[in-house]
């Protein structure tokens, strides 16, 4: 079984004047869709690999049966491929509420607005390609930290629950260099805040 792109739940143009259209279509359509098609590309030799669960053989990376060149490329492509499955699905125009989480992040953080500047410093902070993330860890814990280039929060056993990916391709057709401001506009169209 391959794995494949999951159509966007939203239309492209749903989230402006936040994310723009084009953006939305060259980042999921391409960016997105070459993830994919890298990632079965490196498992087509593998078929006992083929249909298990994405999240688990990241969490078993180490393990895997992979030459050192494949075992780069599916960090990369799977990795990217389930990070940006979850940025997708934590954004929408309609605004859903999680206020189990949300009680949970006033806990941990103080209050939403606290988690909110926390994040935000991660994103804009991190140096080069990557993603800030919201993660649970092995004892339950919320957590807030940054990953390089598409490495994913299961490679550490941690559940990511928000990630905001900062590769200039999420943003430079609407924001150019200004990842601050694509960071704050990002915060308009998460869909449980």
């Amino acid at each position: 079984m391959k794995y494949e792109l999951t159509p966007l739940k939203y239309a492209y143009d749903a989230l402006e004047p936040y994310i723009d259209r084009a953006t939305m279509e060259i980042h999921h359509d391409k960016h997105h869709q070459g993830y994919v098609n890298n990632l079965n590309s490196v498992l087509e030799n593998y078929p006992a690999l083929n249909g298990r669960p994405l999240e688990d053989l990241m969490r078993e990376f180490d393990n895997l049966p992979l030459t050192d060149g494949e075992r780069i490329k599916f960090k990369n492509n799977g990795g990217g491929h389930l990070n940006h499955t979850l940025f997708w699905d934590v954004m929408d125009p309609q605004h859903p509420q999680a206020p189990d989480l949300i009680r949970e992040i006033e806990q941990e953080f103080r209050s939403v607005e606290e988690f909110k500047k926390i994040f935000s410093q991660c994103s804009v902070s991190h140096f080069g390609s990557g993603w800030a993330w919201l993660v649970r860890d092995q004892n339950g814990k919320l957590q807030i930290y940054s990953l390089p280039n598409q490495d994913s929060p299961y490679l550490k056993g941690h559940t990511p629950l928000l990630g905001l990916d900062v590769w200039e391709h999420a943003y430079y057709i609407k924001y150019l260099w200004n990842r601050a401001e694509y960071v704050k506009s990002w915060w308009n169209v998460v869909n449980w805040l």
